[in-house]
């Protein structure tokens, strides 16, 4: 049956980048395959590989969604604190929330990306790599936004980094469950 509209079309596609992102937080992003989201949407192939064209396209779809949806958990709830210090330590507890809560049925997505391409090649790994640079970037800016924390700022963005991405796995695949507040404990020592 032919779609009734660019509304139709839209909602479609959403609907193909939603489960792609699910898909990929447990199974890769190598795991998203027009076949297995034509499946589980109950679409033909074709009108799959319709709206995005390649593999790669649709990998990248999902991971700017799930961008998005990081953004949505850890940076808009930290978005309202002064800049600085205490904005970092929204963030540490909007993160290890976002851990804690299991956004994502895999665990933290970028992570997961991160380690599923961090020694290829190519487009989409090019992505995650900038994905993670931004996150970096933020991290670097609010330690420098403070006085007390700028000489130490990029040393700060990696203890976080490093404390979130550990405390995702060892959530993930040892079943931690205390991981989540022992890397908020890490991060706000890292404050100093």
């Amino acid at each position: 049956m032919p779609r009734s509209s660019f509304a139709d079309a839209a909602r479609t596609r959403d609907a193909i980048v939603q489960r792609a992102m699910l898909v990929a937080s447990t199974e890769g992003l190598e795991g998203v395959t027009f076949g297995r989201l034509a499946t589980d949407l109950e679409m033909s192939k074709a009108g799959v590989v319709g709206h995005f064209g390649t593999k790669e396209a649709l990998q990248l779809a999902a991971l700017e969604r799930a961008s998005e949806v990081f953004t949505k958990e850890v940076w808009e709830p930290a978005a309202a604190a002064a800049p600085g210090r205490a904005r970092l330590v929204a963030i540490a507890e909007a993160w290890t929330s976002y851990l804690r809560r299991r956004v994502f049925p895999g665990g933290c997505f970028l992570t997961a990306a991160s380690c599923e391409f961090d020694d290829r090649e190519g487009p989409v790994r090019d992505a995650v790599a900038a994905a993670w640079r931004r996150w970096h970037d933020v991290l670097v800016r609010e330690a420098r936004a403070d006085p007390e924390l700028a000489p130490r700022a990029e040393q700060i963005a990696f203890d976080f980094l490093a404390m979130a991405q550990g405390a995702n796995q060892a959530l993930q695949l040892l079943g931690d469950e205390t991981a989540p507040r022992r890397a908020l404990d890490g991060m706000r020592r890292a404050l100093g």
